[in-house]
């Protein structure tokens, strides 16, 4: 029983953190129609950027510049690069095949800088452990269910309360419609791109602290264990991000809990059972689990 509630604990933890970068995903999507696969490399860099500041700045300064600098490379990718042609939605699938070309870019210069090495993020967590109940749990894990919870609010809050949220959903609904009504497309895409930026450097912290060894040049791929979660939930929807990611997370500690009595689907299932549950989800929800049917005029 001990060993099913740390592994359900740990499943929480995980979803919570590939929960902020699966809103990542929806956020750009939502705003632009984009598939950010440079949204890996965006939080590699905030979490490098942390590693090598925290020693002058202290960990929070040096989080606090490392989303400050990824939020704005992230915008600016979108506002120099991606929208030169202007921000066109006919375009997303040419812009979506640019960001993989931005990927490669950072990706390549980042894994040139780590090397080998594993990088200390220097939070203030480290490697102790609390009991809750029959239970130990690393701090590190209750930081990230907390943070990621209360990020999480912010961001509803924002697409519900505010006047850029409610652009924002104007414009996934109908971007001809929005336009029309005076939603400047230019002003919902970028902070969107930014939100997202600074969303990816906030999940370094907590996927590099304990029990993971730190940041290392394949930190950046564990984004891609988020990107199921976005596609589970539907790709418009941030509640389903927030479901998806559960499930991932949920099933990625409990295949990694239970690994000896799973061997006999072999020793690596734990790295594709994202990708596993994404694929039997969609077989019988093609939309994910919040998605919906467009309408489709003809």
């Amino acid at each position: 029983m001990t060993s099913l509630l740390d592994n359900v604990f740990n499943g929480l933890a995980l979803g919570a953190v590939y929960a902020l970068v699966a809103l990542g995903f929806v956020i750009i999507f939502k705003a632009s129609g984009v598939m950010n696969f440079a949204h890996g490399s965006l939080l590699l860099l905030g979490g490098y950027l942390t590693a090598v500041l925290h020693d002058d700045l202290g960990f929070a300064g040096a989080l606090a510049v490392s989303v400050l600098v990824t939020a704005a490379v992230a915008g600016a990718m979108d506002r120099f690069l991606l929208q030169r042609g202007g921000p066109d939605p006919h375009t997303a699938h040419v812009q979506t095949i640019v960001t993989i070309g931005v990927d490669i870019l950072i990706l390549t210069d980042l894994s040139r800088r780590i090397g080998g090495d594993l990088l200390s993020l220097g939070d203030p967590w480290g490697d102790s452990v609390s009991g809750l109940g029959p239970v130990t749990v690393a701090d590190s894990r209750i930081a990230a269910i907390v943070v990621s919870a209360v990020v999480i609010a912010g961001v509803f809050a924002l697409f519900r309360y505010t006047s850029w949220g409610l652009s924002l959903r104007a414009a996934a609904e109908d971007v001809e419609a929005a336009s029309l009504m005076g939603v400047r497309l230019v002003r919902v895409r970028m902070p969107a791109w930014c939100l997202a930026g600074a969303l990816a450097a906030l999940a370094a912290v907590f996927l590099a602290a304990f029990p993971a060894p730190g940041l290392e040049r394949t930190t950046g791929q564990i984004a891609l264990k988020a990107f199921p979660a976005a596609i589970l939930g539907g790709m418009a929807s941030p509640p389903g991000a927030l479901a998806g990611s559960l499930l991932i997370g949920m099933t990625e500690a409990l295949v990694a809990g239970y690994q000896s009595e799973l061997h006999v689907l072999g020793e690596g299932f734990g790295d594709v059972a994202p990708y596993a549950v994404m694929v039997l989800v969609l077989l019988v929800r093609p939309t994910g689990l919040f998605g919906g049917k467009a309408a489709v005029r003809v």
